[in-house]
């Protein structure tokens, strides 16, 4: 089956399953608050098959990306908005209609449709650190530094790249795992440290400026990285248009070093090209076996981490093996990535929208598509389970947005009215929901066009 094949069947898989469950969150609780559910429907637009069982018709439809739960009281056929006033009173059944509903069981109906996305990305990432969480070696092993940025507070307190770090705040010979957590403990002060070079120990003072998320710290902010693999930086895939495509760097290169630096990490080469502002680097490689030079110019990009100069590739893991965490660390691990990633979510969106990002960031149905090819070859089911609790988890996030149709958008009209006691002119309701349907449909259009624009044999073309 060719990549363009299982690309597609996997993308609508994992979308057809994530919608059945957002879906589902909604059926559910409508059916507990008594309202009648007319439809429940896996895609938009004609029906194709499916079957009748009660009051509901469970079909699926001819456009697969998306699906909606039609309850009594609502127009349309998307599942999302519902009409106000007495006119949806008349069928003779007003009481399993949504809107002789109080507002607090509709808002509640709306919000069960992103809750269900949340609890599923909840689940599958704790069924992943029970089965297959994947921990890098050098975590575990020696605490040995790769790389000083010059005149960071690493390079100022004297450390140096092929330090081993003997002590850390007590710890002695403490592995890169028992360092990081030690450095956390320390941030806002001054940690003690021993490191061994050349056979001698120096005892170092390193000052620890947390950032401004705490939670985002990592040993880079303070200007030293880790040797993660004694091996060299093997490059994974190669971004089309950035600067290492330019140059011709290829996937299955071998980074050697960089301005005749040795490099045992990606973190390393992306701390040393922020030094200089964006010159040319040397880049040395190993293809086939045989040495290359690449003269390679970064470029500043804009991320959700903040601008940075970029070469645009990624590279291997480095060396890992597997833990399996009992039920309780596995929870702990995935509400703490979980609750980190909805926050990247909201930090990328924010930045999208104040001009601080580029929209071309965002991914639409062929991205994502492209994205589950690639996940599907992985060995094992825990990339897979991944990457739909990372699309599950911003699934329910962009449905909280408060744009109308969306249930963000449900919700807010119902406080709305909640405030004012009475519901908004439906007339008016009917109009805002409509220009709210051409956004998205506009904002599809673009998504799917951008995506397009990424895929190296179109990029040529210059779309």
């Amino acid at each position: 089956m060719t990549f363009f094949l299982v690309s597609l069947v996997s993308m609508l898989v994992v979308l057809g399953f994530l919608v059945l469950v957002h879906e589902f969150g909604h059926f559910a609780v409508a059916k507990a608050c008594g309202v009648r559910v007319e439809v429940f429907s896996i895609g938009f637009g004609k029906r194709l098959f499916g079957f009748r069982l009660g009051d509901t018709d469970y079909r699926l439809s001819v456009l697969p990306l998306g699906g909606y739960v039609k309850m009594a009281g609502e127009f349309g056929g998307d599942g999302t908005v519902p009409l106000s006033g007495a006119s949806v009173l008349g069928d003779g059944q007003s009481a399993e209609n949504l809107n002789a509903k109080p507002r607090w069981q509709r808002i509640l109906i709306a919000c069960a449709g992103p809750a269900a996305n949340f609890l599923l990305a909840l689940v599958l990432m704790t069924l992943v650190y029970m089965g297959h969480n994947v921990v890098p070696d050098f975590l575990s092993q020696p605490a040995v530094i790769d790389y000083v940025l010059p005149g960071s507070p690493a390079a100022t307190a004297g450390l140096k790249p092929g330090d081993r770090i003997v002590k850390f705040d007590g710890v002695e010979n403490p592995t890169w795992q028992q360092t990081y957590i030690h450095a956390v403990l320390n941030l806002n002060r001054v940690a003690p440290m021993v490191v061994e070079r050349n056979g001698v120990r120096t005892d170092i003072a390193l000052p620890l400026h947390a950032p401004a998320d705490p939670d985002n710290f990592t040993l880079q902010d303070v200007g030293f990285t880790a040797v993660e693999q004694h091996s060299p930086l093997k490059v994974a895939v190669v971004e089309p248009g950035m600067p290492g495509a330019k140059a011709g760097l290829s996937a299955g290169d071998e980074i050697v070093a960089i301005d005749g630096h040795p490099m045992h990490a990606l973190a390393s080469m992306i701390l040393f090209l922020q030094q200089d502002d964006g010159r040319p680097v040397s880049m040395s490689i190993l293809r086939n076996g045989q040495p290359m030079t690449l003269q390679i110019t970064p470029e500043k990009m804009a991320g959700p981490d903040g601008s940075a100069y970029k070469i645009g590739f990624g590279t291997d893991a480095p060396p890992s093996h597997i833990e399996r965490l009992s039920l309780p660390s596995a929870f702990v691990h995935s509400v703490h990535d979980n609750i980190k990633g909805s926050t990247l979510i909201l930090e990328v969106l924010h930045r999208i929208v104040t001009n601080r990002m580029s929209v071309r960031t965002l991914s639409g149905p062929v991205g994502i598509a492209r994205e589950t090819g690639h996940i599907v070859a992985l060995p094992g089911w825990a990339p897979l389970m991944s990457e739909t609790a990372t699309i599950s988890l911003n699934l329910g996030i962009l449905n909280l947005l408060p744009i109308p149709i969306l249930d963000g958008g449900v919700i807010l009209f119902l406080l709305i009215e909640s405030v004012m006691r009475r519901d908004l002119n439906e007339k008016f309701k009917e109009r805002v929901y409509q220009m709210a349907f051409v956004f998205l449909i506009l904002m599809t259009v673009f998504a799917l066009v951008n995506d397009l624009s990424k895929i190296p044999s179109i990029a040529r073309l210059k779309l």
